[in-house]
């Protein structure tokens, strides 16, 4: 069963000037995670803000848990929920006190809304944190906080945009185990993302979009298949480049290419580990010793780069949905 589908969605700004989104369709199934992996200005929050009633499309159609976010968006709200870019909380008030007043914005009543609160705090691991005002939060005490706010009503759908955006190492992987554990709890999920191993990580299906398009969909592995197979790579000295090039184009049946810089020799090969013990065979003979060798499988970096022909965290010019003025990627964008 689809629990979120979007079909042929459009939006643009500035007079129809901009395409933030282009005929954009995409679909999830229920209890599973799909990531829309793109760079700033490709149009992923443009879709959360429409999947969750924020936005209207100038055309198309979209529903979520079977109910029509055009026609019935106070439906849709009842079972969904969100967690921006940027935390929805009030610094000013402690963390408890703000979790305390999502419940009562959502009617759950006062004796409700603290048992939810203190069940949250527990379950973000916040607790001991739980009467300090949010202004003495780390980036990433704040994000499990905002993620909590939106577990309130403890939907059936949540959309996370950029869930992980200004953590360091530490806090996205704390972020991870907490979005984990939410989909084994049966919760369908929506991610945006421009980080590709947060793609790879969390997703059972990837969407890549670019201008507002959706230009490839599958799993991670599947998406990697499109680039090619493994690539066999050796660093050698400079004085047995050649004879390594011959070697590994041996192996390989395509020609070999050469790093200068790194003094890398690559080419792609389909034997996978049989053909880095043929290499490795083929140099010892020669008398030539690799500095390292290895067999490298294709990385989401490079499928983006292969769709796209730029980085995924590529400089774009994009458009503040609110105020529909252009800023760079390194302001407080979004795409």
């Amino acid at each position: 069963m689809k629990s979120i589908v979007a079909e042929h969605l459009v939006r643009t700004y500035r007079n129809g000037e901009v395409k933030a989104l282009d005929d954009l369709s995409l679909d999830v199934e229920e209890g599973t995670v799909l990531s829309v992996l793109g760079p700033n200005g490709a149009g992923k929050t443009t879709v959360v803000r429409i999947l969750s009633t924020l936005l209207t499309p100038d055309s198309g159609s979209a529903t979520v848990g079977g109910i029509d976010v055009i026609k019935h968006p106070e439906k849709v709200r009842e079972i969904i929920g969100l967690s921006g870019q940027y935390a929805a909380v009030d610094e000013t008030l402690t963390g408890w006190d703000n979790l305390v007043m999502f419940g009562r914005l959502y009617h759950l009543g006062k004796k409700a809304s603290i048992a939810r609160a203190d069940e949250l705090l527990e379950r973000f691991s916040l607790t001991d944190s739980a009467r300090r005002p949010i202004k003495t939060y780390s980036g990433g005490m704040r994000r499990r906080l905002d993620l909590a706010a939106s577990l309130i009503v403890q939907p059936k759908v949540l959309f996370l945009d950029e869930p992980t955006t200004g953590l360091d190492p530490r806090g996205r992987q704390e972020m991870w185990g907490v979005i984990e554990e939410l989909v084994k709890g049966g919760v369908t999920l929506l991610l945006t993302t421009q980080y590709l191993d947060e793609a790879d990580q969390l997703a059972d299906d990837i969407i890549v979009v670019d201008h507002g398009k959706v230009i490839a969909r599958g799993t991670s592995d599947a998406l990697k298949k499109q680039v090619g197979g493994e690539r066999l790579e050796v660093v050698v000295d400079q004085a047995h480049i050649a004879s390594t090039m011959e070697a590994v184009a041996k192996v390989s049946g395509h020609a070999a290419s050469l790093d200068e810089g790194l003094r890398k020799v690559s080419a792609p090969v389909t034997t996978g580990a049989t053909a880095l013990i043929e290499v490795l065979r083929l140099l010892d003979a020669a008398g030539i010793h690799p500095l390292d060798v290895a067999l490298k499988r294709p990385s989401l970096d490079d499928v983006f780069m292969s769709l796209t022909g730029h980085v995924a965290e590529d400089q774009a010019i994009v458009i503040d949905n609110a105020r529909g003025k252009k800023k760079n990627k390194n302001s407080e964008a979004k795409s």
